[in-house]
């Protein structure tokens, strides 16, 4: 069997992690490596950035510790029955090659995923022992993010935690039905037990000890997970109302969506095609009203809450405004501007126009000015919320 360099396992493995999203360095504990006499640090100057094509920003070492895996999952390039080139790195090589990367001033930090090898507390003990080795024999202070397996030992969970800035357990898709049909060896209720003993551990470490006084540090970035979409036929819907139990459920920091990618001799249970990258976007753009503003508002539309909280946009001139600047405006929806772009080449747009454009000019009328029109002292009102709702209050037939 030929031996495989250092650089060609970097190749196969980095490539295999491509699919793993989640691995953002937010939310993490500030750490100076200059105050402890290590190297790195979790934030500040001297991280050299590259883009991927869908114009994510890299900034990580991202590797699997191995591509070898005793699961079959039917999405995944790694399942156990793919034609994959296999390879595996020692923990003695990713400590080598963090320290090397991070000292050329390429990454900030190190995620670390892995295929199954022989048992998921095997595979655990060895990311483990990577993340201790750099913390403790290197004195790394940069950033470590785990993808921690459901099946691991509490005792490993701990010690990732203690090692790591952010834990994360992959939901592998939006429903239990699609996990059972795409990766059956793995069960959703395990994975859902896995994280919420993670939050329970994450809050445990959280309050002082009575020794000490101090918090014990753990996973200091939380924990996350991704789920893939497009894989079943979950909706759009039903992908946010996942991420909403989640959130809600395990107090994640983060869910992470990636897009389907057709793989070679894939099951017949998959799509032919991947779905467009736009569905990635707009589901990003959603899960960051919730996380933001806890969750949707019921009484009003999202784009309505997002121009309350954004009122120094506003109010824009239908006359001149672009179209982008348009789109933002409460009750103008593309089907909408497109006609004000369209008439107003031929003459200028007065309020009552745009009533008979739209379907609600009571929301539109705050957030805009046209000929004759300026919404004066409107567009900043206390109430104005509560206006709005009332005016586009729909009337029961009863």
């Amino acid at each position: 069997m030929a031996v495989i360099s250092v650089r060609e396992k970097l190749a196969i493995l980095s490539d295999a992690a491509k699919y793993d999203a989640s691995c953002a360095s937010s939310g993490s504990a500030k750490r100076d490596s200059l105050k402890t006499g290590g190297i790195g640090s979790t934030e500040g100057s001297g991280i050299c950035h590259s883009y991927a094509p869908d114009g994510r920003c890299i900034s990580l070492l991202k590797i699997l510790l191995t591509n070898f895996c005793i699961y079959d999952c039917s999405y995944c390039i790694n399942r156990s029955s793919s034609n994959v080139r296999r390879t595996r790195f020692s923990v003695d090589e990713v400590v080598r090659l963090t320290m090397d990367f991070y000292r050329r001033n390429y990454i900030e930090g190190l995620f670390l995923s892995s295929g199954v090898i022989r048992s998921p507390d095997e595979t655990m003990g060895e990311m483990v022992e990577v993340a201790r080795r750099l913390r403790i024999e290197e004195k790394f202070g940069g950033y470590i993010h785990l993808k921690t397996i459901p099946e691991a030992s509490a005792e490993l969970i701990e010690k990732a935690g203690r090692y790591a800035d952010r834990l994360s357990i992959n939901v592998e898709l939006p429903t239990d039905e699609g996990v059972k049909k795409l990766a059956p060896e793995k069960k959703p209720e395990t994975i859902r037990l896995s994280m919420a003993k993670l939050r329970c551990k994450i809050e445990e470490k959280a309050e002082p000890t009575l020794q000490s006084r101090k918090r014990e540090r753990f996973a200091p970035g939380g924990q996350s997970t991704q789920m893939i979409v497009g894989a079943d036929k979950t909706s759009d819907d039903g992908i946010l109302r996942a991420s909403a139990r989640l959130y809600g459920s395990y107090h994640l920091r983060r869910v992470y969506y990636s897009a389907f990618s057709p793989i070679p001799d894939s099951s017949a249970a998959l799509p032919l095609q991947k779905p467009p990258l736009m569905r990635e976007h707009r589901l990003y753009q959603a899960d960051w009203l919730m996380r933001n503003d806890g969750m949707l508002d019921l009484a009003i539309d999202p784009k309505l809450a997002w121009a309350l909280r954004n009122r120094g946009r506003f109010p824009v001139d239908v006359n001149r405004a672009d179209r982008e600047a348009l789109l933002r405006v409460p009750g103008l929806g593309t089907k909408v501007v497109d006609r004000i772009l369209q008439t107003r080449r031929h003459r200028r747009l007065r309020l009552e126009d745009v009533g008979r454009l739209c379907q609600s000019v009571a929301k539109v009328r705050p957030f805009i000015t046209a000929e004759g029109w300026s919404p004066g002292a409107l567009t900043d009102k206390s109430g104005l919320r509560q206006i709005i709702t009332r005016s586009c209050e729909q009337l029961s037939l009863f």
